[in-house]
C-alpha cells in the first residue's frame, strides 16, 4: 500500500445499528431524523462515521449514545455494505449491527446535535430512509429472524422469567407468522434455548402457567 496512491484517499467507515424492540406484539425499529445534509430531514438507522482512533464496536456504541442516549445495549455485527456511491459525500463503507432492547426500559433522546427527532417505527410502516438504510434494515430483519431461533438474543426483552404464551407473541411479531399454541411450545422447547423454572405466573390475566427463562449455555437446532 502506498499512501500517495489517490485511490486510497477520501474513504471512510460508517457504523450503523438497527435497534429492534417489540411493543404489544408489534416489532419496531428505532430511527433518527437527520438535522444536517446530506439527507437532511430524512429518517435513518442509528449510526455515523467511525473515528480513526476507535474500533468498530466502540464506534457503533458511541454513535448509539450520541444519537439516542442509549448506553446499555448488546450489539452484533452482521454485514458490510460497500457500494461505491452509497454516500454522496465520499466513499463510505458501512459496517452494520443489530441490537434488541426493551423500549420501556430506556429513555430515547428526541434531539441531539446531529438529529432533530427519534422514534420507534413499526417495521411495516417505515418511512423512506436516507442513504442505503432501507437495504440495511431489510437485511437486519432477516438476520434478526435467524437469530431468535438459534440464540438467546431475545433475553434483552425477557431478562428474567416469562410464560410460553408471552414469548410466543414476540416470536410471532418478529417472524410475522402465527403458531398453533401446542406446536409452538413443542418447537420452542426443542430449540433448547429455555428451561423450566419450576414456578408459575400469569400472562394477560389468564390462568397460571409455567415460567421459563433463557439458559446460560445453549445448543440449538433451527426447527421453526
Amino acid at each position: 500500500m502506498k499512501k500517495s496512491n489517490a485511490l486510497y484517499k477520501n474513504q471512510g467507515i460508517h457504523v450503523i445499528t438497527a435497534i429492534f424492540t417489540v411493543e404489544q406484539g408489534v416489532t419496531k425499529v428505532l430511527l433518527v431524523k437527520r438535522k444536517n445534509e446530506p439527507y437532511k430531514g430524512d429518517w435513518i438507522l442509528t449510526g455515523g462515521a467511525l473515528y480513526n482512533n476507535e474500533d468498530l464496536d466502540s464506534g457503533a456504541k458511541r454513535e448509539i449514545y450520541e444519537k439516542t442516549g442509549i448506553t446499555d445495549i448488546d450489539i452484533e455485527q452482521f454485514k458490510t455494505f460497500g457500494k461505491v456511491d452509497r454516500s454522496p459525500v465520499m466513499r463510505m463503507v458501512a459496517v452494520a449491527y443489530i441490537g434488541v432492547i426493551d423500549s420501556s426500559r430506556v429513555k430515547v433522546l428526541r434531539e441531539t446535535i446531529n438529529t432533530s427527532n427519534a422514534d420507534w417505527f413499526s417495521i411495516d410502516k417505515i418511512p423512506g430512509l436516507g442513504f442505503d438504510h432501507e437495504e440495511i434494515l431489510a437485511e437486519a430483519l432477516v438476520y434478526l429472524r435467524s437469530k431468535i431461533v438459534s440464540t438467546d438474543i431475545l433475553k434483552a426483552l425477557f431478562p428474567n422469567e416469562f410464560t410460553i404464551p408471552e414469548i410466543q407473541k414476540t416470536y410471532e411479531a418478529i417472524l410475522n407468522k402465527k403458531f398453533d399454541r401446542r406446536n409452538f411450545r413443542k418447537k420452542l422447547l426443542n430449540l433448547d434455548l429455555i428451561e423450566d423454572t419450576k414456578r408459575t405466573g400469569k400472562f394477560e390475566g389468564k390462568k397460571p402457567a409455567k415460567l421459563y427463562k433463557f439458559k446460560k449455555k445453549i445448543k440449538t437446532k433451527n426447527v421453526f
